[in-house]
């Protein structure tokens, strides 16, 4: 009988404990890029734990850019000092998986995508978006913020050079002319600012190739493609901004700086400048947007940045309540509130709905000119190995030599693409 009764209460005992463990709040450790991000990030946050009382959402300190969190996050991994969820680039995504799956470091969501039953992707997610977060067939992320290069320009400014901000110019001639317009006001104006020589990833270069209908990289997988007129003409119209364009070679930062001041007519920049320039500018001046020129209006793409949610602890318990997160973040409540907090575009197409951000586009242009080229949206892409973010580096560099006439664009180009090859390869 005693063995009877010891053996209920022990397990009446584990029944409680497993309860009790189960009623304990999971505690969610997430790493996302940029420091700007914080706000709209935390806001998301807030709202899924409001609905998740459960589930606590804390985030690490942001990195400054994609490539400084991929870099941390590699190390991390060798350290077992993974975040529960990160976010990463597009471009630097195929990277995480290969360096994170061999040791079982990531998780694949297509088998929590399935349990939402067999339509919820369709209704979600067009399938560009889902291929954002996709390796080799696989889903590894979820798209949670999306950008494409846009122009913001003065509308003052614009209009005293002569142009008309209510049908701004769509070709790359046009801009740069319309630039060097904007230059000659003087007051220490600069016409335009096409930040590529300073740009923290290979984004806006590769809108640079991508725009002329060409790809980034050969069919091989191992070697560029732009080793010929696509790339030669990049560099060539990046030279041009400085020398036919009114562009001063600066900081990216500072340039949004200056265009915050109206010192900068036309600036290139992601499409979430919508929310930050909204409030830099303010009233100072009608602030303005159109779409990035393209070249070839049949085949020419733009890259789509961003970042995806990803899920890295091993704990099922956490993996489940990640998934709730990440799925929360890029549903349709999730991305109204990173838009409204960004400027980003929304990865999930229910949440242009009217009453979501459906009539908030209607009467907010500056918001809406990123959903005007979705249409040419293609994937950022990145490099095979793990040298991406050092391959940037050294294009980056180059690049600078180019515009600010130190090397010629052939010569540029040689060397660009023999050191990116190299770098692949290894």
């Amino acid at each position: 009988m005693k063995t009877l009764l010891r053996a209920a209460l022990v397990g009446a005992a584990m029944t409680l404990g497993a309860l009790a463990a189960h009623a304990e709040t999971i505690v969610l450790d997430v790493v996302h890029a940029w420091p700007a991000h914080n706000k709209f990030h935390e806001a998301v946050a807030d709202a899924f734990m409001k609905q998740h009382p459960d589930i606590q959402i804390k985030f690490r300190s942001s990195p400054p850019t994609y490539d400084e969190a991929h870099q941390a996050l590699l190390r991390g991994a060798i350290t077992n000092q993974l975040p529960d969820i990160y976010f990463s680039g597009y471009h630097l995504l195929p990277e995480v998986v290969a360096a994170l799956s061999k040791r079982g470091q990531v998780a694949e969501l297509d088998g929590f995508m399935a349990k939402e039953g067999a339509d919820w992707a369709s209704k979600n997610y067009e399938p560009a978006m889902l291929k954002l977060g996709q390796v080799d067939g696989r889903q590894y992320g979820l798209a949670f913020n999306a950008s494409t290069p846009v122009i913001f320009f003065n509308g003052d400014l614009v209009k005293q050079a002569g142009g008309d901000p209510e049908n701004f110019p769509t070709s790359w001639a046009e801009v740069i002319a319309l630039g060097a317009k904007i230059k000659q006001l003087g007051d220490g104006v600069d016409g335009m600012a096409y930040d590529v020589h300073a740009w923290p990833d290979d984004w806006l270069w590769r809108a640079l190739i991508l725009q002329q209908g060409k790809p980034v990289m050969n069919q091989d997988g191992l070697t560029v493609a732009f080793g010929g007129e696509s790339g030669l003409e990049a560099l060539k119209l990046a030279r041009r901004f400085v020398t036919d364009g009114g562009m001063q070679l600066r900081d990216f930062e500072q340039s949004r700086q200056q265009f915050a001041a109206g010192k900068i007519g036309i600036l290139f920049s992601s499409t979430n400048g919508a929310r930050a320039f909204s409030d830099l500018v303010g009233d100072k001046f009608p602030l303005k947007s159109a779409v990035y020129p393209v070249a070839d209006k049949d085949k020419g793409t733009v890259p789509t940045g961003g970042n995806a949610g990803m899920i890295l602890t091993k704990d099922e318990a956490k993996q489940q309540a990640a998934w709730e997160y990440i799925k929360f973040a890029a549903g349709p409540e999730g991305q109204t509130i990173a838009v409204l907090g960004s400027g980003y575009m929304p990865t999930n197409k229910l949440a242009l709905a009217p009453d979501l951000l459906g009539d908030f586009y209607k009467k907010n242009p500056n918001w809406e000119t990123s959903l005007k080229q979705v249409f040419r949206a293609g994937p950022w892409g990145g490099y095979p190995g793990n040298n991406g973010v050092k391959i940037w580096r050294m294009q980056r560099d180059i690049i600078g030599t180019v515009m600010r006439g130190d090397e010629t664009p052939e010569a540029a180009l040689a060397k660009m693409v023999q050191d990116t090859d190299s770098l692949v390869t290894n």
